[in-house]
């Protein structure tokens, strides 16, 4: 054998090991280039064999007939760009006279088979652009965000989308969301990448946790508040309701509504004050919402309609005091009792995680984004942490939070514990922590084990 049949042997025998080891390794030496070539090669035929073509207009088949020449075949959706990412292509398309997004969206996976690329997804950029977006191999088998993220002031990166785009969470946009998932689905993961994100921000995070306190309690040094029982639950909510009514009045007293202030300038809300008096963002984290809402006796009964009523008015009117809702659960129907469809209609954001019936995906999807109902129910058990997310537009993509530890998201919360803000109207409910006094609520204790 010579020697560059050798070194050819071994350029695909490394190629052939990253591809099945290392996916991403392999698509940045080899991938991107071989589909980018096969990608500009085929792309004509590709697009006559999807039917993402039209007849060559009248000018020019007139041109043809007049200068006895062939008549042209028909024109495919022009280039305007190809760029290579760490995932996979993207591709910006000039549509042609008589197409539309929809007909490039309805031939994705007929584009995905004849690139032979793994996802293909697409999207109006603007009238007559559309973006696709091409991965190369599975992304969410085995999530490894970017190194640089668009963060900005109460959005944070908390997943990767299937289409090789970093997922946010974007608070300002989407004030309020709903988290569901049954056991072991990766929903406490997406938990914890969410207070992981929030922790390096100047923002108070406010727990409910009425499984004892096991899942938010080890983060309790980033904690502004935290509850572990329905009781402490409902007089914390009362809390923040007081809390919520007093941002308004602060709002209404720098309002600046005089003739000669600019619309654009006349506070409506807590990010139109200026810096030294704007109060700090509140994000409530609620782990379990059936907790909040079962009841068995009358006196629990009163209690929950209290706690309902108190996230329906922080979800209706929080948004402009600063005051945003993040809340998880395993079901969020109407058998949770009355409020609960209420509740359920103002968190505009939802993600879905593994569910175990189409009615709890329906819970999520059904009002707003029907289709991804279908891809709820259909998660595999072993793909923990992938989910559906969709919001009031009807859109919705698949996404998978990146593997965060317990140990992790504490040391995140501890490294960020000085950026933790004392809000007067919540000292009774800060967590007590070693070397700090008790608070004056005490929390509830888990009873000694008994043989």
């Amino acid at each position: 054998m010579t020697g560059f049949t050798v070194a050819l042997v071994l350029v695909v025998a490394a190629a052939g090991l990253l591809r099945w080891r290392r996916p991403a390794w392999y698509w940045l030496t080899f991938g991107v280039t071989l589909a980018a070539l096969r990608v500009l090669v085929r792309y004509g035929s590709v697009m006559d064999a999807c039917g993402l073509t039209v007849p060559a207009s009248r000018w020019r088949l007139t041109l043809a007939r007049v200068t006895n020449r062939p008549a042209p075949g028909p024109r495919a959706p022009r280039i305007l760009r190809v760029r290579p990412t760490r995932t996979g292509l993207v591709l910006r398309l000039k549509l042609r006279p008589g197409q539309d997004a929809f007909d490039v969206a309805a031939a994705s996976d007929r584009l995905r088979h004849s690139f032979a690329m793994y996802g293909v997804t697409s999207r109006e950029v603007r009238s007559g652009v559309v973006e696709v977006r091409m991965t190369g191999y599975d992304v969410l088998k085995r999530v490894q965000m970017p190194a640089k993220t668009d963060t900005r002031p109460m959005r944070v990166p908390v997943a990767l989308r299937e289409d090789g785009s970093v997922h946010y969470r974007d608070y300002r946009a989407i004030p309020h969301a709903l988290t569901l998932g049954a056991t072991e689905s990766g929903k406490s993961v997406y938990q914890r990448n969410l207070v992981a994100g929030l922790a390096p921000l100047d923002v108070a995070l406010v727990g409910i946790d009425c499984k004892q306190g096991v899942e938010l309690f080890p983060l309790a040094r980033r904690f502004s508040a935290l509850a572990d029982n329905p009781d402490t639950a409902a007089d914390l909510l009362d809390a923040l309701v007081t809390r919520m009514e007093d941002v308004y009045q602060v709002i209404r007293a720098e309002q600046r509504i005089t003739a000669d202030v600019p619309d654009a300038e006349i506070a409506a809300d807590i990010w139109s004050l200026p810096d030294h008096l704007r109060p700090v963002p509140v994000v409530v984290l609620v782990d379990e919402v059936a907790e909040l809402a079962l009841f068995a006796s009358k006196e629990q009964e009163k209690r929950r309609d209290r706690i309902i009523t108190a996230l329906v008015r922080l979800a209706q009117l929080g948004r402009a005091a600063g005051i945003y809702l993040e809340i998880c659960g395993q079901r969020f129907g109407s058998e949770l009792g009355k409020g609960i469809t209420m509740l359920r209609a103002q968190l505009t954001g939802r993600t879905a995680h593994r569910v175990n019936d189409e009615t709890s995906a329906n819970m999520a999807f059904g009002d707003i984004a029907p289709d991804a109902v279908l891809a709820a129910i259909q998660i595999p058990a072993e793909m923990r942490g992938v989910a559906i997310t969709g919001d009031s537009t009807g859109g919705w993509a698949r996404i998978r939070a990146p593997h965060t530890s317990l140990r992790q998201a504490v040391n995140t919360c501890n490294r960020h514990a000085d950026r933790t803000p004392d809000l007067p109207e919540l000292a009774p409910f800060r967590p007590a922590l070693p070397g700090t006094p008790a608070a004056p609520v005490p929390l509830s204790k888990a009873a000694p084990a008994t043989a």
